[in-house]
């Protein structure tokens, strides 16, 4: 079989290529690329949850005044009053630590989710089961009516969405290697993030159109909206977003095989001993190459900023600024447009000037622009210093990838970008609990964005001494090695 294949033209897509994960036979390249899409567009579909449940949407509903009092609201009149704002720093406090509490779980559950598929074939079952948990989480969310009780249904719906969607996002990952080969790892992976952003946007749109409207006039599909109408446009726009998830979720499921059971699996421990040996692994990298694992810790505060950057910026824009829902749809779509373009032009300066540059001149700029919210006033500033946020959260998120990859030693990929994924999880809940923190000090949900401001800095901080150097490390079964300098800086 082999002499035949060696003499197709390369570009032929009948060609057999061997997926970068081990164990999975070759197929045609015309296949893996059909599987490859199929993944896509689970991440396509992912943007359900992440747009419209976690950032512009449902948390931004459950934070908002139609689950205050409405007797606080009758008596604040159109200006607001002390007492208002107080509630609604409550609301936004209350979401912050239902998603700060779900981050917790995470970080300590993860060492144990990849440990239970990795080797085992059921990698594709648990994306299924958590992908599942997720949809019924998003379903239950439209039950939660505008009453003021039920913020705590909608903040454990949210918070247990969260927590399984992270699940699934560890193996849907992991699946990675499974649709391409070593050589296109990250075109791959880019593709499927490109079609997070595409999502997010055309299921925004339809949002907008079909169910919220714009200004007075309702969508496409008349609904009633705010507190007396029981907020049907909301509510329908989330069970939408639920059955959008499902239906991009299932090419995946169909197309892409389950990964086959290998001979090397590893044992299966509980959790104390997950722990054990991931801060083995974690001193092992300290002692021989301390700047790699600074990059680590750098990178994973900085990227839960990130996350609270677009978590509770549609939050900030309805409490403070005072955005209807579809101004908050249209700041969404404008957003990850402005964050898919940063991503493209953060790329070529990656390449052009290295990914170190690329971050901390995003950080500064994340930081600098994140300090303004603090102080405009009016919808118009906000749109300008909101979007230029959303604009470099992107180069972040792919130079980090980048800068990774660089200080990865050649051969150790698989167990470095673990653990960047576990240490990026294992801080999920910094952003959101310095966010409530603050909130709660204040009495303001304005003041939420210095818990996200303080964790950006940080992270800046921390990269700073990091270079894009390479070093060797030992594997955890290989024999303590000699000695060796410590790196040294370019």
């Amino acid at each position: 079989m082999s002499a035949p294949q060696a003499s197709r033209p390369a570009s032929d897509p009948a060609e057999l290529v061997q997926p970068s994960q081990a164990g999975v036979a070759p197929v045609e390249r015309r296949e893996l690329r059909r599987r490859a899409t199929a993944w896509a567009l689970w991440d396509w579909g992912s943007a359900s949850f992440n747009a419209v449940v976690t950032t512009f949407v449902f948390s931004r509903y459950i934070a908002s005044d139609l689950f205050v009092d409405p007797a606080i609201v009758d008596a604040a009149g159109e200006d607001g009053s002390p007492e208002l704002t107080r509630a609604l720093a409550e609301n936004a406090s209350i979401v912050a630590w239902a998603v700060a509490i779900a981050g917790v779980l995470v970080a300590l559950l993860a060492p144990v989710i990849g440990q239970r598929s990795d080797g085992g074939g059921r990698r594709k079952l648990w994306v299924a089961v958590n992908t599942g948990v997720t949809i019924v989480a998003m379903v239950g969310m439209f039950f939660v009516a505008p009453v003021p009780e039920y913020i705590w249904l909608g903040a454990a719906l949210l918070a247990v969405g969260n927590l399984f969607f992270e699940f699934a996002s560890v193996n849907y990952n992991a699946m990675l290697h499974q649709v391409s080969t070593k050589a296109s790892l990250g075109r791959t992976s880019g593709f499927g993030w490109g079609m997070g952003y595409v999502g997010g946007i055309v299921l925004l749109g339809v949002l907008l159109v079909v169910f919220i409207g714009t200004g007075d006039s309702g969508g496409l599909v008349p609904l009633p909206s705010g507190r007396d109408g029981g907020a049907l446009d909301i509510r329908f726009a989330v069970l939408a977003s639920a059955v959008w998830f499902l239906v991009f979720a299932i090419p995946l499921l169909l197309r892409v095989p389950e990964l086959p059971p290998t001979g090397a699996a590893p044992p299966r421990v509980g959790l104390l001993e997950s722990y054990r040996i991931l801060f083995r692994t974690i001193g092992r990298i300290g002692r021989q190459a301390p700047r790699t694992l600074l990059f680590l810790v750098a990178s994973a505060v900085f990227r839960d900023g990130l996350s609270g950057v677009f978590t509770f910026g549609a939050i900030i824009a309805s409490s403070v600024f005072g955005f209807s829902s579809s101004e908050v749809i249209l700041f969404a779509i404008a957003a990850n447009v402005t964050a898919g373009i940063g991503t493209f032009v953060g790329g070529w300066a990656d390449d052009r000037f290295g990914p170190k540059v690329v971050i901390i001149v995003s950080l500064v700029a994340l930081v600098l622009s994140g300090s303004a919210v603090l102080f405009v006033e009016g919808k118009g500033l906000f749109w300008v210093f909101g979007l230029a946020l959303s604009t470099f959260v992107g180069p972040v998120q792919a130079a980090s990838r980048s800068f990774m990859a660089r200080i990865t030693p050649e051969g150790r990929e698989g167990e470095m970008f673990g653990l960047y994924a576990t240490t990026g999880r294992a801080v999920s809940f910094l952003a959101p609990a310095l966010f409530g923190v603050f909130v709660s000090i204040a009495g303001d949900t304005r003041f939420g964005i210095l818990g996200i401001v303080l964790v950006l800095l940080v992270g800046l901080l921390l990269v700073l001494p990091v270079h894009p150097r390479p070093t060797l490390i030992d594997s955890p079964t290989a024999p303590p090695a000699p000695p060796r300098t410590p790196e040294s800086p370019r």
